[in-house]
């Protein structure tokens, strides 16, 4: 038998009102396509490419560039990945610094995040007029240290084959050439080096068009999932007073009887419990910033990141909640549907 306590039907009575105010709407709309309301209007993503602000960009791409003059031709290269932040390596030969601090210095005002590899290759184009000398110094290291190891190793007179093949021990002769030729080889590598990481950004720009293809529909489905677990049975309000109910009839039978403030607190807690609507709609809320972000797509990598944390976390909270295993099934598709998100996020920059 339930036993009563003086004061019980004015909290049950306000219990009641409070259950009425957290559960007794209709289940909200979370999808904006099926909603004429200005909040849904606001956050529903544009149908039309010519709408999009900036294009994303992934850090994954590749570019290549050649060009020559008179006297030399040269080609470069670029490899970009994902990274923290910006990280670029630029290989050059030697003499050429300025160029490569030219290039350098461009890349860093192109791209904010990625790993960027740059690297030059330079040949001279009559090669029968070129000359080489051997490298003094790398060859008397060369018999210092076989000197030094001929009595642990054995004793073989190096060839010459053997000895022109070390890397390093020819060196090119460059023949007397004009300053002014120089400079101007000079600036049209750079020139090529520029065209080189515009192609890079065009071709991080496509790979993350792709992405955002990829991505808005993961959003499309976790928007999805997001009104099947506000039109769930679990999340209607006659189910949830029914289940708070219960809950209350446990409370009220427990020995040894709770105190009245004890009581109101624990009806709080269940009521708190039960209810999934702030959950449904932080996720709305964070659904639409992360639209938000992809249409903007400039350097938006980090705060989507963030974005995909916060999702997480309130779909986590879900879960947590969730009585149902209906409900729970969302829960978890949900989780499985940002965490593929998230792997996508990692290549924004």
């Amino acid at each position: 038998m339930i036993r009563t306590w003086p004061g019980l039907s004015k909290l049950v009575t306000g219990f009641s009102a409070v259950a009425h105010r957290v559960v007794g709407g209709p289940a909200p709309s979370y999808n904006a396509e099926h909603d004429n309301s200005t909040s849904a209007r606001r956050f529903e993503r544009p149908r039309c490419g010519l709408f999009r602000a900036m294009t994303l960009q992934s850090m994954t791409g590749f570019a290549r560039t050649a060009g020559q003059d008179e006297f030399f031709a040269w080609t470069w290269e670029a490899r970009s990945v994902n990274a923290r932040g910006l990280d670029v390596r630029c290989r050059v030969p030697n003499g050429y610094e300025a160029v490569e601090q030219a290039v350098r210095a461009a890349a860093a005002k192109m791209f904010q995040r990625g790993n960027i590899t740059i690297g030059v290759s330079v040949e001279r184009i009559d090669q029968a007029s070129a000359r080489f000398r051997i490298n003094r110094d790398l060859l008397d290291q060369v018999q210092a240290l076989r000197a030094e190891l001929g009595d642990t190793i054995a004793d073989t007179p190096p060839t010459i084959d053997g000895l022109l093949s070390i890397r390093g021990m020819l060196e090119p002769v460059d023949a007397t050439e004009d300053e002014d030729k120089r400079a101007a080889r000079e600036s049209a590598m750079i020139v090529s080096g520029q065209d080189m990481l515009t192609a890079l950004s065009v071709a991080r720009s496509g790979e993350g068009q792709r992405l955002d293809d990829i991505m808005a529909g993961h959003l499309d489905i976790l928007a999805d999932l997001t009104q099947e677990a506000a039109n769930n049975a679990a999340t209607q309000p006659e189910a949830i007073r029914e289940r708070l109910a219960a809950l209350i009839g446990e409370l009220l039978g427990a020995e040894p009887k709770l105190p009245e403030e004890r009581l109101a607190q624990e009806v709080a807690v269940l009521v708190g419990k039960a209810d999934i609507r702030e959950e449904l709609d932080r996720l709305a809320v964070h659904v639409a910033a992360v639209r938000e972000l992809l249409e903007d797509g400039v350097a938006v990598g980090r705060r989507l990141d963030f974005l995909c944390q916060e999702l997480n976390r309130e779909a986590n909270t879900l879960c947590s909640k969730s009585a149902d295993v209906d409900l729970t099934r969302i829960g978890l598709a949900m989780k499985a549907t940002i965490e593929q998100f998230r792997e996508q996020v990692q290549n924004v920059e």
